[in-house]
């Protein structure tokens, strides 16, 4: 019989054990894999929203609740565009709407007319608004499309009807899903005059952009730039929060799968001691014995991480369906998203049957013998 079929044969004779272990280290996994899937795409989501427009770096309000709730006055936008090595500085005020379910994470964008060039829009039908319009807006292509609106249709939002001028494209997933209007028109829809979510920041070429950005945050403490993904925590907490809760349930999954596991397998260990005595007297080294046991966790840890995977698919699904997170929950399953699975087994495992086969490679026959 082989090492392997060994290790088959006596996870068989004990179905009911094995199996209920392997479910809690399914629960685990899935939980693991389920909000990291989660993270990810949320994190993903707002990094678009905040990289949307053609800039080098992005300035928002530090450590709001939500990136949303970014304010910036127009003296503070004023400043940033004084500072040397600035070339462009475009404010953004950023809302977001639902006006269809084929469209659940509609964003407004306020952008000054005169500044559509500079934030990177192309438009590819018809032509810009009116700098003071307060009926006109611009649809981007993917919204054009999901909408079926085309130039001079009327297009509803927030119980106000505006007519499409334009069509545009900025080369940003969720811009292109949403639409553009006067600046001055979104913030008094929105109650906030003169005020902006975000300033996207273009260069002067030669210009270190790193030495810049720290050069804003010491005279603007109270804002934070942002080029990177990693950076994103620094102007939206609730990312940081579920980065926290993902970290957390991790950390809970591998103590409580391993607690499990090691109840399993150290009730196998009592059940089995004549056995282990047996096999150390036929000649088996205690390394080969000490793998035995590790190997039969480990064959119950990545059974329980099949299954939790494939749990964690249907949890995303379910997920990205609920009325809350439609649009915005776009679950990636990637490479990385198993290799975090077999992760989670393998130290599960390894917690859990660190001791019991500790004590089965140092056990000796005769002690065996005499304690059966």
């Amino acid at each position: 019989m082989s090492f392997l079929s060994l290790m088959l044969r006596n996870l068989r004779a004990r179905r009911i054990r094995v199996g209920l272990s392997a479910v809690a280290v399914a629960v685990g996994v899935m939980t693991v894999v389920t909000i990291g899937i989660v993270t990810s795409s949320l994190r993903t989501t707002a990094v678009s929203i905040l990289s949307t427009g053609n800039a080098d770096f992005t300035v928002a309000q530090r450590n709001v609740s939500d990136i949303l709730y970014s304010n910036l006055d127009p003296a503070k936008v004023a400043h940033i565009k004084s500072f040397p090595g600035v070339k462009n500085a475009v404010g953004v005020l950023v809302a977001v709407a639902k006006i269809d379910p084929r469209a659940p994470l509609f964003l407004e964008l306020g952008v000054p007319a005169d500044e559509l060039k500079k934030f990177g829009v192309l438009i590819t039908a018809g032509g810009p608004y009116a700098a003071a319009a307060t009926d006109q807006i611009m649809l981007g292509w993917r919204a054009s499309e999901t909408l079926q609106k085309n130039l001079g249709d009327a297009v509803s939002i927030d119980s106000k009807t505006y007519r499409v001028v334009g069509i545009f494209s900025t080369g940003q997933v969720y811009a292109d899903s949403g639409a553009m209007l006067p600046l001055s028109t979104l913030q008094s829809t929105e109650n906030k005059p003169g005020d902006v979510t975000l300033v996207v920041v273009q260069t002067a070429p030669g210009t270190p952009i790193d030495v810049l950005r720290k050069q804003i945050e010491r005279t603007m403490p109270e804002i934070a730039t942002v080029r990177t993904q990693a950076e994103f925590g620094n102007v939206d907490r609730n990312l940081v929060l579920i980065s926290a809760a993902d970290k957390g349930a991790t950390i809970m999954a591998l103590l409580i799968g391993g607690v499990i596991v090691l109840n399993t397998m150290l009730l196998s260990f009592f059940e089995r001691t004549r056995e282990f005595g047996v096999l150390r007297a036929l000649g088996w080294s205690r390394r080969r014995l000490f793998s035995l046991v590790v190997g039969e966790a480990l064959l119950i840890s990545f059974i329980g991480a099949a299954a939790g995977v494939a749990l964690s698919f249907i949890a995303a699904t379910v997920l990205q369906r609920l009325s809350t997170l439609r649009g915005i929950l776009h679950p990636s399953y990637t490479a990385g998203i198993f290799g975090r699975a077999l992760l989670i087994a393998a130290a599960v495992a390894l917690l859990g049957a660190l001791y019991p086969a500790t004590r089965a490679a140092l056990l000796s026959p005769q002690d065996a013998i005499r304690r059966e």
